[in-house]
């Protein structure tokens, strides 16, 4: 369940909850309240399976974008290879081999980089709700314990 989700139902709880007259007291039902929580506790460790699938997700993008450079860096190598074989075109097969591998270690590094940007998007997103979400858990606890210091002043 979304951690967003269950803030919200938290918030919308605690506003709505009966009030006690003439204090700000407000009357919730502790079980609802420590069903939301559980809730709560299942749904953080749900987020932080999410951040870890994004982070294999990236890795495996990574190793993707690595595979994929080892690969063209090897046919490069090959192709030099058959090139030096034939002394007569010994320099074009130099120049040429030059350029393959030139070519092969921009496009790896523009893949990393392509991958590396992916990884990062998606961190910033996530590490943006996951501070959203603290925030909204922490602006709840502190109107409850506003209230709950009441309760025992004045019970």
């Amino acid at each position: 369940m979304d951690i967003q989700f269950l803030v919200e139902r938290l918030e919308a709880m605690v506003v709505n909850a009966r009030k006690v007259p003439m204090t700000s007291q407000i009357i919730l039902e502790q079980a609802t309240v420590l069903d939301l929580i559980d809730q709560l506790r299942v749904a953080i460790p749900e987020e932080v399976r999410q951040a870890r699938r994004i982070n294999q997700e990236s890795d495996r993008v990574l190793g993707k974008a690595r595979e994929e450079a080892e690969g063209i860096i090897g046919a490069a190598q090959e192709q030099a290879a058959i090139l030096l074989q034939d002394q007569s075109i010994l320099r074009e097969a130099e120049k040429r081999a030059q350029e393959i591998l030139d070519g092969a270690h921009g496009k790896s590094d523009e893949t990393m980089r392509g991958a590396d940007q992916y990884a990062a998007d998606v961190l910033v997103r996530l590490e943006s709700d996951l501070v959203k979400t603290l925030s909204i858990i922490k602006k709840s606890l502190e109107v409850i314990e506003e209230r709950a210091p009441k309760a025992t002043t004045e019970g």
